[in-house]
């Protein structure tokens, strides 16, 4: 274990986290909401630090982010525990812990991490992603200095459910972040996932004007966001707070975890892109293969990527990232 940061002393035995908007008090030989953040002798200790779950080299396409190295890899690690309790979660297995799992995996040093990342042909670089990696702060941090350091680019997949001063210090070493946006109700966020929206509005916010790439995802749950009436605050909002260029995922839900509600019928996904695509320029489905996902210039309409599931052909795109067709500059990475 590592010593956390982000936290203060409450005391001689209690500690309080600062690292997300709970602001967890944690109790001598406690842990945090995140069963990953840990109390012993009045110091907070990181308990998953190194602890990691799956290491994998995937299509950047799959995480989602479609207008960042378009048909890369990415080398892939995810740790266990997660800042939020969604009860549809589909990573849950991994997310949803006790802290016995930290005993039963061994811990992989940052260097080995880098290492490896740097022998994968055409790799960009890490993504932190599968559970929720703010979580795993200290060892996330340490990683993405030593990638900063080979020349490769730092990805994190998230809830955006963090305090202003960690992603401060987060933004300067991170390339590429898409957030989930789980809802634009407050009422959905505590009842189904234990959070609230604020924080994670105010993130979506801060990285859209940073020099960070960012992509926002959201899955609509029948019964839950489909309310029209939603959807066209949320477009509106990611309009006027992030861009009309902003890129938008809307993904597909299936039953999993402690929610057993019916798919996301094709036709809602359907009517959300013809809603979103009147405010925003990039708009696509997720967890639909047979729906098209490719990339058209707003400007001219030119076919510029390519998708067939999670691969990418860049066609219309020059190396500066304008459209060869009437050289609009394309949002992104390429």
């Amino acid at each position: 274990m590592l010593e956390a940061t982000h936290y203060r002393k409450l005391g001689e035995q209690r500690v309080q986290c600062s690292l997300c908007p709970h602001l967890c008090t944690i109790e001598n030989d406690g842990y945090g909401k995140c069963m990953t953040r840990m109390n012993k002798g009045g110091k907070l200790y990181a308990a998953g630090y190194g602890i990691l779950s799956s290491i994998s080299s995937d299509p950047i396409e799959k995480k989602p982010l479609y207008h960042f190295y378009p048909g890369r890899p990415i080398l892939s690690l995810g740790g266990f525990g997660c800042n939020l309790g969604c009860e549809f979660c589909q990573n849950c297995s991994i997310s949803q812990i006790d802290k016995s799992v930290f005993q039963r995996h061994p811990h992989r040093d940052p260097d080995d991490l880098v290492r490896k990342a740097g022998l994968i042909p055409h790799n960009i670089g890490l993504a932190y992603t599968y559970n929720e990696p703010i979580i795993n702060y200290e060892y996330i941090y340490e990683c993405a200095g030593l990638i900063k350091k080979a020349a490769l680019s730092n990805v994190m997949i998230s809830n955006g459910f963090i305090n202003e001063g960690p992603l401060n210090d987060l933004l300067p070493l991170m390339d590429a972040f898409n957030i989930d946006l789980k809802s634009f109700r407050n009422s959905f966020y505590e009842q189904y996932t234990g959070s609230r929206i604020a924080p994670v509005l105010r993130n979506i916010e801060r990285i859209a004007r940073s020099d960070s790439h960012l992509e926002i995802t959201f899955l609509l749950i029948p019964g839950l966001n489909d309310s029209k009436e939603e959807w066209k605050e949320m477009i509106a909002w990611i309009r006027d707070h992030c861009g009309k260029e902003c890129i938008l995922h809307v993904s597909r839900y299936f039953p999993h975890h402690k929610m057993n509600r019916p798919p996301t019928p094709i036709e809602t996904i359907r009517e959300f892109l013809e809603l979103a695509q009147d405010n925003l320029s990039y708009v696509y489905p997720g967890n639909t293969p047979l729906m098209e996902s490719h990339t058209y210039c707003p400007s001219c309409g030119h076919l510029l990527v390519e998708r067939t599931f999670y691969s990418s052909l860049v066609k219309g795109i020059d190396t500066d990232g304008h459209c060869r067709l009437c050289g609009h500059r394309i949002i992104g990475n390429f």
